[in-house]
């Protein structure tokens, strides 16, 4: 059995990026079985300490702090993967398009990404997530039109590198269309280096996210999110209960994450897993 599995996944920071991320996705698919109360419920004494009642204790409002960390995954972690799903199908359409095609296509597209990059990330999320409106939806739409462009160039770069391979130009001889050659012959040999950037970008969405929240520009209260919820425990610094649990929920999936995006990178790169099996051996 273990022969069948790359060497690659038998790494222990790969077992353990696994379990990690397995187990905050079964949270998400069962956090009201979970909860031990209602997260928005303040039917309990206030800022209690860790105990075998509340095991992550009870915030300023007399909220339970284990139920909405689970109930914040809920929230959290699916728009961050839906953050990172939309902004590889935008940008890697936008990039593959620019490769493939060139010339003004090229330019304008890259020029776009170009102006993004010009301002640092979380300036230029939080200038669209205020001028657009404290909300929720508003953030990820802020978190999305920063973290296009990346996709798009490494895309571009991609497409640049196949599009004049022997399989390619077969293809177009052979009387394929532009957009049946881009489909059928160059996007699936692009795609691996794409979901190894987006597993890594996962951890950086999330981040970003509940930083905006944290600044305001995000959930907004009773919700149960975890930037928002690290925001409130720092009109409670002593009790240090609020924000720890919320922020160690952040750090977890964090390198979650990114333990698998460095599995995958090593398991589809030939020559590191080349490597890696050399040394197993």
């Amino acid at each position: 059995m273990s022969r069948r599995v790359p060497e690659a996944w038998r790494k222990p920071l790969a077992v353990v990026g696994l379990v990690i991320a397995a187990g905050w996705l079964v949270v998400v698919l069962a956090a009201p079985l979970l909860a031990p109360h209602d997260p928005l419920s303040q039917a309990f004494p206030r800022l209690q300490a860790p105990s075998g009642a509340h095991w992550f204790g009870t915030d300023e409002l007399g909220r339970d702090v284990l139920s909405r960390v689970l109930y914040g995954a809920r929230l959290s972690i699916p728009l961050t993967l839906l953050l990172v799903v939309m902004s590889v199908v935008i940008g890697g359409l936008l990039g593959a398009c620019a490769g493939y095609f060139g010339r003004w296509l090229d330019e304008t597209i890259m020029r776009v990404a170009d102006l993004v990059f010009a301002f640092p990330t979380v300036i230029l999320a939080m200038a669209v997530a205020a001028s657009l409106g404290a909300s929720l939806r508003n953030a990820v739409l802020a978190v999305l039109v920063v973290s296009w462009p990346a996709y798009a160039r490494v895309t571009r770069g991609l497409v640049l590198g196949v599009r004049s391979r022997e399989f390619v130009i077969s293809g177009r001889l052979l009387g394929f269309s532009s957009w049946r050659s881009l489909r059928t012959d160059v996007l699936p040999n692009v795609t691996g280096p794409v979901l190894v950037l987006a597993t890594l970008d996962i951890g950086t969405q999330l981040l970003l996210l509940s930083g905006l929240s944290f600044l305001g520009l995000g959930a907004k209260p009773p919700t149960a999110e975890w930037g928002s919820m690290v925001a409130s425990a720092t009109h409670v610094f002593d009790k240090w209960w609020v924000g720890v649990f919320p922020g160690l929920a952040i750090l977890t999936v964090v390198l979650a994450f990114n333990f698998l995006g460095d599995t995958m990178r090593d398991a589809l790169d030939p020559r590191t897993a080349r490597a890696i099996k050399e040394r197993a051996l």
